[in-house]
């Protein structure tokens, strides 16, 4: 008769390890992720600051980008502070409720950031194909519908994930090997059947990144379309200077999550590589998005470099 350790059946805890293959550098490495993570909350909170005061920035694009923000800031929050633990005071024991928690809050608001991003998409595809019904088409009831759309979306399919797993009982083990509380990392734990798990888990992500990639994508063809048919080259640049930050955000979002989410369920990557890649994936972006906006926009820029100047001169 198979026996099974009790310690196992719905355990109360769990035990995230960091970086496997690591352990030695971890603590060094914190600094690194510690200075990414103060780089992204400061860039964010500013942002967060700018566009509420600045009359010129009470725009759909900017206010998307202020909401951009904030998703960025929430993020930070849910993954650093637990994983700087780890890393500097070797502090990898979790409550399994707090982990399902941090999975659900990492998952869902990556999922909010792609509908922002699509959101955007679709901003920048009126402003240049449909110009002269910008205004009527992106009005603040509209705008206030999408995120609410895009929040509820994530809201609803995220929130599948931690409820699926909560049907699980005998675990294999409680040891993740992770930084964070990642969906995968936590499935492959049990000792049941997870192809349910497994399949809500790829359901979620196509319905929601394959979706929001595939209608952005369709949008820069479109737009791309209608800057080559102007007929000055002057004009042809200044359409597409507009949409070169959402181009090179849109591309580090999409370009590490599918990496991250294919190399966890069917690549042969070494687990430290991913682990790394899927933790950078995490906080870099959020680190280089109000650094991108910052240095396209004018009007932002000179927000910064006052804030930077002012806090230099009362020194």
């Amino acid at each position: 008769m198979a026996t099974f350790n009790l310690s196992y059946l719905d355990p109360r805890t769990v035990t995230l390890t960091g970086i496997p293959g690591l352990e030695h550098v971890q603590f060094w490495i914190g600094f690194s992720f510690f200075a990414v993570c103060l780089v992204a909350l400061l860039g964010n909170i500013i942002l967060l600051v700018i566009i509420p005061e600045e009359h010129s920035l009470h725009q759909p694009i900017y206010i998307l980008l202020a909401v951009l923000a904030a998703t960025d800031v929430g993020l930070c929050l849910a993954i650093t502070p637990k994983m700087l633990a780890i890393f500097w005071f070797g502090s990898r024991s979790m409550a399994f409720d707090a982990c399902l928690a941090q999975l659900f809050f990492i998952h869902a608001l990556q999922c909010m950031e792609s509908g922002i991003l699509l959101a955007m998409a679709f901003d920048r595809y009126v402003a240049i194909c449909d110009p002269l019904r910008y205004t009527s088409i992106l009005t603040p009831s509209i705008l206030v519908w999408m995120l609410l759309v895009v929040a509820i979306r994530a809201t609803v399919l995220v929130g599948l994930l931690p409820i699926l797993i909560n049907r699980l009982h005998l675990f294999q083990s409680t040891v993740i090997a992770h930084t964070y509380c990642e969906h995968m990392a936590v499935v492959k734990l049990a000792a049941e059947d997870i192809r349910v798990n497994k399949i809500c888990g790829l359901f979620v992500g196509f319905t929601i990144l394959g979706f929001d990639m595939i209608f952005i994508l369709i949008s820069y063809i479109l737009i791309f379309q209608a800057v080559f048919h102007l007929n000055q080259k002057k004009a042809r640049l200044r359409a597409f200077n507009t949409c070169t930050a959402h181009i090179f955000v849109f591309l580090e979002f999409y370009i590490l999550a599918f990496f991250s989410f294919f190399s966890h369920r069917f690549g042969h990557v070494a687990p430290s590589t991913h682990i790394l890649l899927s933790t950078i994936y995490l906080l870099v972006p959020h680190a280089l998005n109000p650094i991108v906006y910052g240095v396209k926009n004018k009007v932002i820029f000179k927000w910064v470099a006052q804030i930077f100047l002012l806090n230099h001169k009362s020194q």
